[in-house]
């Protein structure tokens, strides 16, 4: 482990107390064009989310539909239940079905229920996930952006875990918070993407991102901030 991510994990709250919970649950407001741009307007929405800390599953009813979204990693599924409870998309290794994909394709409601199930349960046990078995973490050199130096981390996840890509690099603060995250979803035809949490809040001990915003990442590695593609908007959080 490296004297960097010692630091992030006593910031956001320790191992300790990371390791004496299990779930946590919240509600998740989704916003932004990227979601009309797939063929899917409806799932800006919020969303009541309950997430296992320790094993990526993650449930998601989405408030203004009914439909119930369901990712288990162990399992390799993904299945969208209508409010009635009948399964109206699912798929079997979803990763798989979005070989050959650019940023330009449509994704069916079974591979968008996929993307968001994957990437919101991702950020959620943050930034303890990099010390799971099998992650490999690298100090990296800092971003500088107005005026602040943020010192990085470069993380390389197990296959066991689904990401957006294997290796992600992570920027964080003086106090060891996280303030940005780099990544090229393989999903999304690689789309480099800039990632900015702009808000925390501490709940029960842990430090979770309440506020992030999502851009395009330019060829020299500033943030598109015209457009806003995502927004993550994280309230009512219990952790237990």
């Amino acid at each position: 482990m490296t004297d960097l991510l010692t630091k992030v994990l006593d910031a956001h709250g320790g191992l300790d107390r990371y390791r004496s919970v299990s779930t946590i649950t919240l509600n998740v407001a989704f916003g932004g064009p990227f979601w009309e741009f797939k063929g899917h307007a409806d799932f800006v929405d919020t969303g009541e989310v309950e997430a296992d800390l320790h094993s990526q599953k993650i449930r998601h009813r989405q408030l203004t539909t009914g439909r119930t979204i369901e990712f288990d990693r162990a399992q390799n599924l993904v299945a969208v239940t209508s409010a009635d409870g009948d399964v109206i998309d699912q798929l079997k290794n979803p990763r798989a079905t979005f070989e050959g994909y650019t940023t330009e394709s449509k994704w069916s409601l079974a591979q968008i229920a996929y993307f968001q199930s994957y990437a919101t349960w991702h950020y959620l046990p943050e930034p303890f996930v990099f010390g799971w078995e099998g992650a490999v973490t690298e100090e990296i050199d800092p971003w500088v952006e107005n005026g602040e130096s943020w010192r990085g981390l470069s993380v390389t996840f197990s296959k066991n875990v689904d990401t957006h890509n294997e290796t992600q690099k992570y920027y964080f603060d003086d106090e060891g918070l996280l303030r940005r995250m780099d990544y090229q979803p393989v999903v999304n035809g690689f789309s480099p993407t800039a990632h900015y949490i702009r808000q925390h809040a501490k709940v029960d001990g842990i430090v979770v991102a309440t506020k992030r915003h999502i851009h395009i990442r330019q060829e020299d590695g500033t943030p598109d901030l015209s457009w806003i593609p995502i927004t993550l908007d994280l309230s009512d959080i219990t952790i237990k």
